[in-house]
């Protein structure tokens, strides 16, 4: 059967050839990685997008045309050689590379296209950070040439084809939801696009396709997906881009369980599929349980060590903060620090400040050691306090607590960040393969919002526990039929069970300040849908980029997306965004207010 890969120019891919291969005659196309002269032979390595093969010009067997071109060329020449597959001598055969057992040796090579000096070394494995990101971005289709990106971007490819696979294996249809849009809050900026053909109108670029899945729904389409590119006009940082790419579910006549466990059956299919691995049990945890245990929402449950309440150890110790706190409602929570102990002071300063970073007033610090326990606050709070507190953290000798007084969700929260960042510091996570999946549920519907009123903790088309009977109760006492899907600390994706009553879905925009007015002005198509058989039904959006960069082992989304924005939403390569002229302005209706002072 005929390769494939095969065209006009080549018999297949040089980086496909393996000690199978040997004896074969091939015709292969691609750049020069790295060229070398040996005693008159000169070897070279031909690499593209499949890996990398090593061929061998040798003068006494290649017309002397060729042999010309293999002493010119040089790294980042592309070319066509043919030759015939040989087993490489076993003393210097490349155990560390799949064709490293083979060699093409040269009967025909030709020059199709020279290149410039290079701006950027392209031929490292991974980015040693020795050139700056501004540079890399700017010179991005040279970068995209390091083998550690080109295989960043095959796993993306493949976490996309198995996902696809897997979900029309089980009735759903992947179906297209409208770039241009109306513009709805959900939470961030819309990116907005002007209309010429309507006068000061404009378009939203879709922070994702909910409403239009929820359509479907209604519709009739009771399983959908999309691997759909969605837009947010926020601050970026390593996890995020102004636009990305999420895998974006629905499912109708379904619950809560239904849901994840069809989310379940995807990941054990990627991580099978894509790095062969094969899952646990995905454990569910209630959102409280998550904040009580590892001061966050998005847990990474690597990490041994978990936050320990230690209030009533200090109740009526006569320490002023610490009565006050107790006294207020507040909490004294712990963290255990195997062996720490022996950290200096200078060490426990930097955690400090790192707690006062997140919110915290400070932090007091308890040892351990042979002679019993000692602290921080040694004056005001006597050992036998520290010695109950560190019996209810577990604390053996060597360790140490550090503690943090403050209202509840602050007191967990701080301690979570500073868990997060002590694990990355003293190796606390000793297995880099392990992936520790979760579910967090139960989330709160509201949370508090400025000047006494409510936001939506996920959006506000999510379906309250206990309908409509559960709106009339104090907002932020009622519980969502909302879910996150965590891994390692990082939060995957999120979604709902949806409101599919009218009625419902008015009282939760009333209790969002959201009157019939305007509710009718941003949200009718979606209530007038509601009263035409809408279904019960729930879904998720999980980020595609994010479980990339993930399963690619790379620190940031930048690694897994071909051409990336900056964390200034610029893009370097092809310099967007840019200035319009007058003219295009006026066609669109527009013009440019130049911003007001200095420079």
């Amino acid at each position: 059967m005929r390769d494939p890969l095969a065209t006009t120019l080549r018999s297949g891919a040089a980086g496909a050839l393996r000690i199978e291969d040997a004896g074969r005659t091939v015709m292969l196309c691609g750049w020069i990685h790295r060229r070398r002269d040996h005693g008159g032979l000169v070897f070279f390595d031909l690499r593209d997008r499949y890996g990398l093969v090593q061929c061998v010009a040798n003068p006494e067997t290649l017309a002397a045309s060729s042999f010309a071109v293999a002493e010119k060329i040089r790294a980042g020449d592309v070319v066509q050689v043919e030759g015939a597959v040989a087993r490489r001598p076993e003393a210097s055969a490349n155990p560390d590379l799949p064709s490293g057992g083979i060699e093409v040796r040269v009967s025909d090579c030709r020059l199709l296209s020279e290149t410039a000096t290079p701006p950027i070394p392209v031929d490292a494995e991974k980015d040693s950070g020795e050139v700056a990101e501004d540079i890399r971005l700017r010179w991005r289709f040279l970068e995209l040439r390091r083998p550690g990106l080109t295989g960043s971007l095959g796993m993306r490819h493949k976490i996309a084809f198995e996902t696809r696979r897997w979900f029309d294996g089980r009735g759903f249809w992947e179906i297209e939801t409208p770039m241009l849009t109306r513009r709805t809050p959900e939470g961030a900026r819309d990116y907005l696009v002007p209309s010429r053909v309507h006068p000061g109108n404009f378009y939203a670029l879709p922070q994702s396709p909910q409403l239009y899945k929820q359509m479907l729904m209604v519709a009739g389409y009771d399983r959908y997906f999309q691997i759909a590119r969605c837009f947010r006009d926020e601050d970026l940082r390593a996890d995020r881009q102004p636009e990305f790419t999420q895998i974006d579910v629905e499912m109708s006549f379904v619950g809560q369980d239904d849901v994840l466990e069809t989310v379940d059956g995807l990941f054990r299919h990627l991580f099978s599929s894509c790095l062969g691995v094969t899952l646990g049990e995905i454990p569910r945890l209630t959102h409280a349980e998550s904040l009580r245990r590892f001061g966050t929402d998005k847990p990474d449950l690597r990490i041994p060590n978990e936050l320990v309440e230690i209030t009533s150890a200090f109740e009526g110790s006569g320490f002023r903060i610490f009565d006050s706190v107790i006294g207020s409602g507040g909490l004294l929570v712990a963290l255990r620090v195997p062996g720490g102990a022996e950290a200096s002071r200078s060490v426990i300063d930097r955690w400090t400040e790192s707690a006062r970073a997140a919110g915290a007033a400070g932090l007091v610090w308890a040892r351990r050691g042979a002679e019993g326990w000692s602290s921080s606050i040694d004056k005001f709070v006597g050992p036998e306090r520290w010695s109950l507190a560190g019996e209810r953290a577990g604390a053996a000798p060597g360790d140490l607590l550090l503690v943090v007084a403050d209202r509840p969700h602050p007191a967990r929260t701080v301690l979570g960040a500073l868990r997060s960042q002590l694990a990355r510091e003293r190796g606390w996570i000793r297995d880099a393969d392990d992936w520790r999946l979760a579910w967090i549920v139960d989330f709160p519907l509201f949370e508090a919002a400025e000047a006494g009123r409510v936001a939506p903790s996920h959006h506000p088309f999510t379906a309250p526990t206990g309908g409509m009977e559960a709106l009339a109760g104090d907002p932020l006492a009622i519980s969502a039929q909302a879910y996150d899907l965590v891994l390692n600390g990082y939060e995957l994706g999120s979604g709902s069970i949806r409101i599919h009553e009218r009625e419902v879905q008015e009282r939760v925009f009333e209790l969002l300040g959201i009157g019939a007015e305007e509710a009718k002005v941003k949200f009718g198509f979606l209530l007038e849908a509601l009263e035409y058989g809408a279904p019960p039904h729930g879904g998720i959006a999980v980020g595609l980029d994010r479980i990339a960069m993930l399963f690619a082992g790379a620190s940031s989304l930048r690694e897994v997306i071909a051409f990336p924005k900056t964390t200034s939403a610029s893009a370097l390569l092809e310099g967007a965004p840019s200035p319009v002229s007058e003219d295009e302005l006026s066609e669109l209706h527009l013009r440019v207010i130049p911003p007001s002072g200095p420079a």
